[in-house]
């Protein structure tokens, strides 16, 4: 705890670090929560699950009074995160009780407006905040501290006009944080508009590479998903994460792995905010250990404890393959990251392997059994023959 004080945290956020059992600051935490606190404008560059949402709340809480307006604003690309960030916040700042309230589309306007006329803090994706702008619901006039989280996804996600509208409505002598796992050429020109003399701090990347296995099977397409089963039904594993391209193959594939005795969960941006929660809750509780999801619904997400990352779709880019692994080999624990490639996936496949920092080796294929597939739809179901002999395919990518 000593170390945490000697970072100039205040005793109400540092009783509450004590509560959640935190042991030592992370590097991004001892690096940029002096800065934040001495009021310098900060680039962090840091991942998912690094220890981020302590170091901008230690200034946010400091500095944030309960009057009923809103001192300090967090911008997010996703509906989750926002939910995330809100509830880390609440619990930092349990002993000074702010209002801190979370703002994103896919639920009813008007309770967020009603919580909007006493609020200290706004968590907030760009959407829905800038809806209530147009409607004039909210103000800014008093924010003091502008975060923008994971602001590298947000600018991917389209949502660059939208983080500049919302910045301009903004006070000029604001303190502005950027946190972002990679710093593009479209985060510096940003951070040159709109930050004043920004300190850029860096973490290195919370996986651990030592700790962290990467392999591909090369499968026929037939039996890419009978390949899935085999290897969730026979690893030993934690908690899995199955990527998946598209809203529509992520049903498939969920809905699938059920059919075949595997207790998984989808979530897309197709789903309504409340399946949505309910689906991560479920997960985080561990009711269920597989949750199949597109990049967009996983994005900014820090979930504990996952020890299986499995490509079921390859990624179009390393970027986005870099960011699906980075679920698992957390903090000292082990993972792996599997990609299941077919003909289909050669295009992205070779995209992907073009980048020489990543260690992606081939593995011969398991003798496995085809299994059944269902292709579910609104108004029946249609089954396809089980294939039922020993399958093995020594085919090499």
């Amino acid at each position: 705890m000593e170390k945490f004080r000697r970072l100039g945290i205040i005793e109400p956020i540092l009783k509450s670090i004590q509560e959640q059992k935190f042991v030592e600051p992370s590097e991004i935490q001892e690096k940029s929560i002096p800065l934040i606190l001495a009021g310098k404008d900060v680039i962090a560059e840091a991942a998912t699950g690094s220890g981020k949402t302590l170091a901008f709340a230690a200034g946010i809480i400091r500095d944030t009074e309960k009057t009923g307006r809103i001192q300090s604003l967090i911008l997010t690309p996703t509906r989750e995160l926002a939910e995330q960030v809100a509830c880390s916040l609440q619990r930092f700042s349990k002993h000074k009780h702010l209002e801190i309230i979370p703002i994103y589309g896919g639920l009813s306007i008007n309770p967020q407006i009603e919580k909007l006329r006493t609020a200290d803090v706004v968590v907030g994706t760009p959407g829905r905040i800038l809806d209530h702008l147009e409607r004039r619901t909210i103000s800014f006039s008093s924010v003091k501290l502008l975060v923008l989280d994971e602001a590298d996804r947000m600018l991917d996600m389209g949502f660059k006009d939208d983080v500049e509208k919302i910045i301009r409505n903004c006070p000029r002598n604001r303190q502005t944080l950027l946190f972002s796992a990679t710093i593009s050429h479209d985060i510096a020109v940003l951070a040159k508009r709109y930050m004043n003399n920004p300190v850029l701090v860096s973490a290195q990347n919370y996986v651990d590479p030592a700790k962290l296995t990467q392999f591909y099977y090369d499968v026929p397409s037939e039996m890419k998903f009978s390949l899935l089963v085999h290897l969730l039904k026979n690893e030993k594993s934690r908690l899995s994460m199955v990527f998946c391209n598209t809203k529509q193959n992520t049903d498939f594939v969920a809905k699938n792995l059920r059919y075949n005795g595997i207790n998984a969960l989808a979530i897309h941006g197709g789903h309504s905010q409340e399946k949505r929660g309910n689906t991560m809750d479920q997960f985080n509780t561990q009711k269920a250990n597989i949750l199949v999801c597109t990049d967009v619904a996983a994005r900014g997400l820090d979930i504990p404890g996952v020890s299986h990352v499995y490509n079921y779709d390859i990624p179009k880019c390393s970027k986005d393959y870099i960011h699906r692994i980075g679920r698992t080999a957390r903090a000292g624990k082990e993972g792996k990251a599997v990609s299941i490639v077919s003909r289909r996936d050669y295009e992205n496949f070779n995209n992907v392997l073009e980048d020489s920092s990543l260690h992606i080796k081939t593995l011969p294929l398991p003798t496995f059994q085809k299994v059944r597939v269902v292709l579910f739809d609104d108004s029946r179901r249609n089954f396809r023959r089980p294939f039922n002999r020993n399958f093995r395919h020594r085919r090499r990518y």
